[in-house]
């Protein structure tokens, strides 16, 4: 398999998952949740939070719900759509329906043509401890912690560059970066990069990089890059800004 046609695959492969009905482009709605029980516009029962966990209250049952601060959520199925609860500050709740307007109408992601030059080698610094980061949200006033297991340095038209990672999939790496394509031909707020040490050494493929949910819906609250993590050239390479915010 040629390089492109790899590729190809891959950006195949990553369009048939952002499609998936109870994913990220079904989102409809985002609700932070109050003290007090209420109801929200068309969900069971009544939800409302304390400052340890998240409730709902339906046909006399009261689920609780304990989640990590910037963790990945747990969902209830609600008729034809899930509801997902959250936590970011505080709890909140997103419904995901398979009749969300920007599922309906994806019709990809548009993407620079890959090229090999874009794939770098570069170094993996694992800290001697994970250094918790602190690093803003495109949710104005939100934050997010995770723990940075180490940096990448790599070297581009003879310049060295540092990026700090944070734990990915698998035992990989996520680096959060913008460039300066972010807002001209990118989305502005981020774009991620996977990649997997081997031995100290590690291959940054910007032919990958790609958005976050954030860049195709409102209802997400996706971290910034933390910071020192703007490249200062154009990275000319990956997923571009999308089609619903062109």
């Amino acid at each position: 398999m040629s390089f492109a046609e790899d590729w190809q695959t891959w950006k195949t492969e990553r369009e048939t998952t952002l499609a998936d009905p109870y994913g990220w482009l079904a989102l409809v709605s985002l609700d932070w949740l109050e003290t007090s029980p209420r109801a929200y516009d068309g969900l069971p029962g009544e939800w409302w939070q304390d400052d340890d966990a998240a409730f709902w209250r339906n046909e006399g049952e009261t689920r609780r719900f304990d989640l990590v601060q910037s963790g990945a959520g747990t969902r209830v199925a609600a008729g034809d759509v899930e509801i997902e609860i959250a936590r970011r500050g505080g709890y909140l709740i997103r419904v995901h329906d398979p009749k969300a307007p920007v599922l309906q109408d994806f019709r990809g992601v548009p993407s620079y043509e890959p090229q090999e030059k874009w794939v770098l080698e570069g170094v993996y610094e694992p800290f001697d401890a994970p250094v918790p980061t602190t690093v803003g949200a495109v949710v104005e006033g939100l934050s997010h912690v995770y723990e940075a297991p180490g940096r990448v340095r790599f070297t581009y038209n003879g310049t060295e560059h540092t990026l700090t990672a944070f734990n990915g999939r698998n035992g990989g790496l996520s680096i959060l970066f913008t460039d300066e394509t972010s807002g001209v031909t990118t989305y502005a707020a981020n774009r991620q990069l996977a990649a997997t040490p081997d031995d100290g050494e590690v291959v940054l493929d910007f032919n990958r990089a790609t958005n976050l949910p954030c860049a195709f819906t409102d209802f997400a609250t996706c971290p910034l890059p933390p910071a020192g993590n703007h490249l200062p050239f154009g990275v000319e390479a990956g997923e571009k800004t999308p089609y619903e915010r062109g």
